[in-house]
């Protein structure tokens, strides 16, 4: 910031007899106005009176008349110095370079104080420009991102499409091995040669009783045990045939309640 000038002090520099000199100059002067101020009003009384009529349409031609000899007049004036005196001279130039001064500290406090608010605003809009272009890089590499990688749901279908598959595929090699299974017990596990029934001991008069395949009897324990986890015991029927109960039970295939031994169930292999 830029140094204020000194005060410029005029009493200190003006001498008594510079001011004295001064006032009886503009005295001077004065009464020279005073004197043409005379003469002018003399002239006035002095010339003819003219009619009304007359006067409205002369009055504005001599006013233009004086006035651009004024005017004239004023162009061509050479400036007078109003004194000599090199005191009045230093002591009026220096209330000029006061004057100018403090009209220089004005526009300066003035443009300082721009300034200022001119680099707030600097200040707020490069903040400003800065979250736009953090703004503009986030988007950028969300936009990125989405394009180079899958959607959420997009994952979520894949992941859906790819277990409906396997599952499928599950669902297919069961089968397949339910199948295997049912030829090989069909093949090796058929039923007795008696037509497929038997009779109750001790009850020749009552009808037979239809005897169901080791294979029912599997898929029959593995029903109860995956329905009824908690309850997997199943009850020996008339139409199970002893054999394939005792071949279950002695091959560890089956078990028997510890409570009831006319129930019994899978062993769990899955566990």
């Amino acid at each position: 910031m830029a140094e204020y000038l000194p005060e410029i002090t005029t009493e200190s520099v003006c001498s008594v007899e510079a001011k004295r000199e001064l006032i009886e100059e503009c005295e001077s002067i004065w009464k020279q106005m005073e004197e043409c101020q005379s003469k002018l009003m003399r002239l006035a009384t002095d010339t003819p009176q003219m009619s009304d009529a007359k006067l409205s349409f002369q009055l504005p031609r001599m006013q233009m008349k004086a006035l651009t000899a004024e005017h004239n007049q004023w162009q061509n004036r050479i400036p007078e110095i109003i004194s000599t005196n090199p005191d009045v001279l230093v002591s009026l130039g220096k209330e000029e370079l006061q004057k100018v001064k403090n009209h220089l500290e004005m526009v300066l406090s003035t443009v300082q104080s721009k300034n200022k608010q001119l680099k707030e605003d600097l200040k707020r809009e490069q903040q400003w420009y800065e979250e736009q272009e953090q703004l503009l890089y986030a988007l950028n590499e969300k936009a990125n991102t989405e394009v180079g990688q899958p959607s959420t749901k997009s994952l979520k279908m894949r992941s859906f499409n790819e277990l409906k598959n396997k599952i499928l595929q599950l669902k297919s090699y069961k089968e397949e091995l339910l199948d295997a299974l049912g030829k090989f017990l069909s093949d090796h596990f058929p039923l007795p040669e008696n037509g497929g029934s038997a009779k109750k001991k001790g009850y020749s008069e009552e009808p037979s009783v239809e005897l169901i395949t080791l294979h029912e009897i599997l898929e029959m324990l593995v029903n109860k045990l995956m329905s009824t986890p908690h309850e997997p015991y199943v009850k020996i029927r008339d139409s199970f045939w002893p054999p394939y109960i005792e071949l279950l039970l002695r091959n560890g295939i089956a078990l028997r309640h510890p409570e009831d031994a006319k129930r019994i169930r899978l062993e769990a292999f899955h566990m």
